[in-house]
């Protein structure tokens, strides 16, 4: 049952943020993005670096 609730507010809050986000007059520029994108990496890497330790320590 909380599988389902969860569930069914994520999809909730989808689409109610997307209509808003389309809406929305804020646009990132290619420079923008390509400066987020040279952390997308590196923090993947991090985040999956402290799930293998928090494995290994369980």
């Amino acid at each position: 049952m909380t599988l389902l609730t969860i569930l069914a507010v994520l999809f909730a809050a989808l689409f109610i943020i997307i209509p808003l986000i389309e809406k929305s007059k804020v646009r990132v520029s290619d420079e923008d993005s390509q400066k987020m994108a040279r952390w997308i990496y590196p923090l993947m890497m991090v985040t999956l670096i402290l799930a293998l330790i928090m494995a290994l320590i369980d």
